[in-house]
């Protein structure tokens, strides 16, 4: 399958207006746009019955000790997880294209509601995970929120913008959802998937 962000090449550098946070005019990170970006894909295969997108960083620093602390470089050196930005089910077999700002504009405090959509069904992305406890922004961030690697990070990010063609109408997930369970439940489902990465960086001293 072949997808394709409006935007930037496969490679290329993530343009602020789709992150979530942008380096800043005084201090580090100033909240950005948060537009989601215009994402389609051809060539799925016969059989194809639904689509799913799942947009994740592999680079997120495995441990938040020195994550954004003046003073501290996070080490290229330290194991780094997944962190998902978006995870979209149930797509219809008949799109084969989201417009830019589809999956979200702006950064809302608490977070976009997961669930039913007129696209399919979103999962929760990890920024559930990262406000958790905070008593301004926590709360169910579902649907698309950016990129915002720290600032002090030694390593530039990859986000990898993947769209998978499944033999099934819906995966049946409900409820609160996150990547990992979507992925699972994709197991023995996809027939085809093709992805297109970005670069993103809010380390002055890294650019992507």
């Amino acid at each position: 399958m072949k997808v394709q962000i409006d935007g930037w090449e496969n490679g290329g550098t993530i343009p602020g207006k789709f992150a979530f946070g942008v380096p800043a005019s005084e201090g580090h990170v100033a909240l950005s746009d948060n537009i989601s970006p215009a994402i389609s894909w051809s060539g799925a295969p016969a059989g194809t019955k639904s689509f799913a997108i799942i947009c994740h960083d592999p680079d997120v620093p495995s441990s938040g000790e020195d994550v954004n602390q003046e003073g501290r470089t996070i080490p290229s050196t330290l194991p780094r997880v997944d962190f998902y930005h978006w995870v979209q089910l149930d797509i219809p077999a008949s799109v084969t294209r989201l417009e830019e700002g589809a999956a979200g504009k702006g950064v809302v405090a608490k977070g976009k509601a997961p669930g039913k959509n007129a696209h399919g069904i979103s999962g929760l992305n990890n920024y559930t995970d990262w406000f958790a406890g905070d008593p301004d922004m926590g709360g169910d961030y579902g649907q698309y929120d950016g990129p915002c690697p720290p600032w002090n990070d030694s390593i530039v990010h990859h986000y990898h913008f993947t769209v998978y063609a499944l033999d099934v109408e819906t995966l049946g997930l409900q409820g609160k959802f996150g990547g990992p369970e979507a992925l699972a439940a994709m197991e023995g489902h996809i027939l085809a998937k093709g992805s297109v990465v970005g670069k993103y960086s809010l380390n002055p001293d890294v650019p992507a």
